[in-house]
């Protein structure tokens, strides 16, 4: 259901962070521009990411992913409670499409924590900031705007 972009992003979840480094953002889809639930600091010095930083990345964005699936979830449930309503909709449709956007949208969230999953299984293994298709390493700077990044920018375009 999640549908890669020619620029490596992943579906209707993409506008939910704004990448910590503004240019990053060109790297990303338009529609990854919105707060981040947590906080992060900025980031540390050059060179590979340090462990303690990317698990730090990786507990911001699944926290803030299970905000938005949580969210989802509560409009979903709302949105099957009001198409249970005869009253209040003119078109009788727009209820099921809301419901059909709510499940597309849970089902995003819940690939992309699937995503972060494999990124800390990379992170214990040690492999973590590497791509998972050639091994080269992926710049700290696309890691701070997607930690859970599992290709080249240039892997992701191709």
């Amino acid at each position: 259901m999640c549908a890669e972009s020619t620029d490596g992003s992943i579906g209707p979840l993409d506008r939910q962070s704004e990448p910590a480094d503004p240019t990053a953002r060109a790297r990303l889809s338009p529609s990854w521009q919105a707060d981040r639930s947590t906080e992060v600091k900025e980031p540390r010095g050059e060179g590979p990411m340090e462990e303690a930083r990317a698990q730090e990345l990786l507990t911001a964005e699944r926290a803030r992913l299970m905000k938005l699936l949580n969210d989802s979830n509560r409009s979903a449930t709302e949105d099957r409670e009001a198409a249970d309503d005869p009253v209040g909709f003119d078109d009788g449709a727009e209820p099921l499409t809301a419901e059909a956007t709510d499940d597309l949208i849970s089902a995003d969230i819940r690939d992309r924590l699937a995503a972060l999953d494999r990124a800390e299984q990379r992170l214990a293994a040690g492999t973590f900031g590497r791509s998972v298709r050639s091994g080269r390493p992926i710049p700290d700077e696309r890691l701070e705007a997607d930690p859970a990044a599992e290709l080249t920018v240039e892997e992701a375009e191709g």
